[in-house]
């Protein structure tokens, strides 16, 4: 029997703004590179055109979970298109080993004026699923979407809501080989998107290949075992799912504008006790830089932020003028303490001044990483410092 696989090996993908092979002489050269396999460089490049993914390659086994994050146009979205067959790469080799699920748009081919038991009966002999095997997993479906009163109703009376909860119940009862999930852990209710993860999870723990391409980094950190970082098409960080993000999270950092408002000007933070700090202790951060004449009341001049390097989310935040700490024009040295009640892990502190009534920042400084160290693991997302002592039955 095979082994079910994704591969990616060196490949490019070329895209042309606006009109392509529009004469012989474009496109005979263009199939003879396809055909000799000449590696691909910038000077092949014509007028209007751009590589969204460079050189890529990556494969996934049995087990594995790869997860492939980026901003917006880094080719993530060009990437999974391959994967998944719509298109095929300008330059290398990709190959998919055993029956492919995808969830992605999951109720994009719906027909609106079938019910929705005559669309689980379409969409599944569409992904491959035998009539019986449809029917052994009808009620399954049914009861994962919670729309079972709704059923019989023309899709087209469906809110969005139920078309992508249904949609989505079809597709996670597939059961496929290989797994590519793309954006679709935000349908339904926050009720539902629990269960759509627990099932994610189940299927990506079942022990085949799967890949989660995805904005959501809490996500891709719970499901994936290794993740791809792409910028501009390129890999710029493969690693495990905590190595990705924090990079994701970094390269936002560096590329965030640092300036001064004409009002702020930040010109270093600081762990003072260094980067490592015991969970549930305090710590204390030092910020230094300026502050001008021209601080008005509409700008609280300090906010600070601590965030997750493995998820990406903020974990806290807070102001001087919350904190009641009054910041006067002139050279800035403030010491903030924090009590790091986090999990073991990486952070970042950022810093900014803020338009409290825009709800901007119209300025923003350098940022320091610090990490979280426990010698008593716990399970959450905060630090409580339990302890446990033996106790009469009045609890003394």
């Amino acid at each position: 029997m095979t082994t079910p696989r994704l591969t990616f090996d060196r490949v490019w993908k070329k895209f042309h703004r606006g009109a392509i092979h529009d004469s012989l002489r474009d496109l005979i050269p263009d199939l003879a590179r396809r055909a000799f396999g000449r590696a691909p460089a910038n000077a092949e490049l014509q007028a209007g055109d751009f590589w969204a993914v460079r050189n890529l390659s990556f494969e996934v086994g049995p087990g594995q979970t790869l997860g492939i994050i980026g901003p917006n146009g880094s080719g993530k979205s060009t990437t999974l298109k391959i994967l998944t067959r719509i298109m095929a790469p300008t330059r290398g080799h990709a190959s998919v080993t055993g029956r492919l699920g995808a969830l992605i748009e999951v109720s994009a081919g719906f027909h609106g004026d079938l019910t929705g038991r005559e669309n689980v009966f379409l969409q599944g002999a569409i992904m491959g699923m035998r009539t019986s095997d449809i029917v052994q997993r009808f009620d399954q479906i049914v009861d994962f979407s919670g729309i079972a009163d709704a059923i019989d109703t023309p899709v087209k009376r469906y809110s969005s809501g139920m078309s992508a909860r249904l949609g989505f119940s079809i597709a996670a009862h597939l059961e496929p080989d290989v797994l590519i999930i793309d954006e679709v852990l935000a349908v339904g209710d926050l009720q539902f998107q629990e269960r759509a993860f627990g099932r994610l999870h189940a299927l990506a723990k079942s022990g085949i290949p799967v890949v989660l391409v995805s904005h959501q980094l809490d996500r891709v950190a719970q499901l994936c075992s290794e993740a791809i970082l792409l910028n501009s098409g390129e890999a710029v960080c493969r690693g495990t799912a905590d190595d990705a993000i924090s990079a994701y999270v970094r390269q936002h950092e560096v590329t965030r504008t640092v300036a001064s408002s004409g009002i702020v000007t930040f010109d270093s933070v600081r762990v003072i006790e260094g980067e490592a700090v015991q969970s549930g202790r305090r710590c204390a951060v030092l910020i230094t830089g300026t502050v001008s004449e021209a601080l008005t009341s509409n700008i609280d001049p300090l906010l600070v932020r601590v965030r997750s390097l493995r998820t990406g989310s903020e974990v806290y935040v807070t102001r001087s003028k919350r904190l009641g700490f009054e910041v006067k024009p002139g050279p800035l040295a403030v010491r903030v303490e924090l009590q790091a009640n986090l999990p073991p892990g990486s952070y970042m502190i950022e810093v900014a001044a803020r338009d409290m009534p825009g709800e901007r920042d119209v300025a923003n400084g350098p940022a320091a990483v610090f990490q979280v160290v426990t010698a008593n693991e716990f399970l959450g997302t905060v630090q409580l410092n339990g302890t446990m002592t033996a106790a009469d039955g009045n609890g003394r």
